[in-house]
């Protein structure tokens, strides 16, 4: 029966990709379509109210320039509405302002689409800041990352000479993607008893005579964009395990759905910009074998159960039920924590902290990747990424100049693929070394040995893949890990999206070579194997050791 629920959501997903994906790519081709009946008007009229009088496409670093310019200007906006919130509207419960370094933290974590949350929600936001920032943001930066995913597509697939307009594309990421599917979603809920309200916190009198005051609030319009534009930080702190974000089954099986479909189009939607939807197939199906192995080792790991307590003799038939709610159980608890660390959303159903240490490094093992459906299209822009390695490296190996959709792939591109790689591990470990080495790191830890190793690995990786869950066990309101995940947040997010945008813009510029019997082919069985080997070889190299000590270790001393 566990297995049939998870078969059933993976067979409705199946079933979205390709009209999803036809329908992103037609909000982002720029070629006349129906949906500019429905939006263009609208769109017309917001361009008009900002200036942009012509939408004449831009260069990669015109476009790096405008996205990064936009994000600064959103994060000072929140920044101060979050340090004076006491003092503006719609705050009942008369909520103080943030601290500052926490302030510093939140911001970057909601504008890099990361969304960790050193804070609960219900305590320490009014309603102002809830929607004037959180939800704000949560559109914003979903937006900023679904545009620079698509200038990367049309830098590596087009034959003109620009990768688009950023703020064209904002716009339609906006009107024609996350607010109808958001209101939508909302409404959804909304019927199915989630929360949507500015009332203050209900007060009522328990069976036993105590009076408990139960936040509410717009629960619904949070949890709608927070899954569809993958971002993930809950309104309140126990996240979608909270009975009013995630009531039912049913509401799992929607926000599972609505964080991970978009994601998985994204493939499809490359192959129709290539005009070739095989290639996109064959990224979807790298990407869906990926996913399916990490699944597999979370899902059997928590039905197994934790051998300790199975060795107690301790009835463990239903599995490792610590940390989950009952009404998910294993199976839609397991999916959940495979789509949401696969899709980099960091919503969460159950306490990441209590999973067997192979159900952890499952979780761990898709953000250390990064390329596994990703949100916003950072899973694509990395597979992409990787793609374009593996055909290097098949050059060098034949002493053929390697071609990536008909453009000879040069030392420029490869350096900055470089910088991209290794970016990512280098923002996780180095952090987490420096965390052991300090008294303000290791003060946080809650756990001896190797699980304390997996919370604090955890923390960065997550940071580092603008995930946003965590190992809840950590202690990490702090300075120290505000400000350090801060960083590694920023890092993570921009550096490999600017150095995509530069490769994008050097391929967008040279000329096709025409396809000969030489030429590798990227659209077939051995280039799908190729993907994902070198997706793992790279993965092992960087991160095996640093597993090993952690959730490896734990789990050979449970027996």
């Amino acid at each position: 029966m566990g297995l049939l629920q998870i078969v059933i959501v993976l067979a409705v997903l199946a079933l979205l990709v390709k009209p999803v994906g036809s329908y992103v790519y037609h909000a982002f081709s720029n070629e006349p379509s129906r949906q500019d009946r429905i939006f263009g008007g609208f769109e017309r009229l917001i361009y008009k109210l900002i200036g942009l009088k012509n939408r004449e496409g831009m260069t990669w670093k015109k476009y790096a320039l405008a996205f990064l310019l936009t994000n600064i200007v959103l994060v000072a906006v929140g920044y101060l509405i979050l340090r004076v919130q006491k003092y503006l509207p719609l705050n009942p419960s008369g909520i103080d302002n943030m601290e500052q370094t926490l302030s510093f933290n939140t911001i970057t974590s909601f504008m890099t689409n990361t969304n960790l949350q050193n804070y609960s929600g219900e305590s320490g936001l009014s309603y102002f800041s809830q929607m004037a920032v959180i939800i704000m943001m949560m559109f914003t930066s979903a937006a900023t990352g679904f545009s620079v995913a698509i200038a990367f597509v049309r830098g590596i697939t087009s034959k003109g000479e620009t990768i688009g307009n950023f703020f064209e594309d904002f716009v339609k990421a906006h009107t024609r993607i996350f607010l109808p599917t958001a209101v939508l979603a909302t409404l959804l809920l909304v019927a199915l008893q989630v929360p949507q309200t500015l009332d203050p916190t209900v007060t009522v009198t328990t069976l036993s005579g105590a009076v408990q005051n139960i936040a509410i609030g717009p629960v619904a319009a949070l949890e709608s964009i927070k899954h569809l534009g993958t971002n993930g930080g809950g309104f309140f702190g126990a996240n979608s395990a909270h009975p009013f974000e995630n009531p039912t089954p049913l509401t799992n099986v929607i926000e599972i759905l609505s964080m991970w479909t978009l994601p998985a189009s994204l493939p499809y939607v490359y192959g129709r910009f290539a005009r070739n939807r095989k290639q996109g197939w064959v990224v979807f199906g790298a990407m869906m074998t990926l996913f399916l192995a990490f699944l597999a080792l979370i899902y059997f790991s928590e039905l197994r159960g934790n051998p300790a307590i199975n060795a107690m003799g301790i009835d463990a038939s239903q599995g490792s039920m610590e940390g989950k709610e009952v009404r998910f159980g294993i199976p839609q608890s397991a999916l959940f924590t495979a789509v949401t660390t696969a899709a980099t959303t960091g919503t969460v159903n159950n306490m990441h902290d209590t999973l067997t240490p192979l159900g952890g490094l499952g979780a761990l093992g898709e953000m250390m990747l990064n390329v596994v459906f990703g949100g916003k299209g950072v899973g694509l822009i990395n597979m992409l990424m990787y793609a374009i390695l593996g055909v290097f490296l098949c050059g060098l190996m034949v002493g053929r100049t390697p071609e990536f959709l008909g453009r000879k792939i040069e030392p420029k591109e490869m350096k900055l693929i470089a910088v991209a790689i290794l970016a990512h591990p280098f923002i996780i470990l180095v952090p987490t070394a420096i965390a052991f080495l300090t008294d303000l790191g290791q003060g946080s830890i809650s756990n001896p040995g190797s699980h304390g190793i997996t919370q604090v690995l955890y923390e960065y990786t997550s940071s580092a893949a603008n995930n946003g869950s965590g190992f809840e066990g950590l202690a990490d309101n702090t300075p120290f890990w505000n400000i350090t995940t801060g960083l590694v947040m920023l890092l993570g997010r921009y550096v490999s999206m600017i150095a995509m945008l530069a490769v994008a813009g050097s391929l967008v510029r040279k000329m096709r070579v025409p396809e000969t019997v030489g030429t590798f082919r990227t659209d077939n069985t051995l280039f799908y194997g190729i993907l994902i080997g070198t997706v793992l070889i790279i993965g092992a190299l960087t991160f095996l050791p640093a597993i090993v000590l952690g959730p490896i270790v734990e789990h050979l001393k449970l027996g």
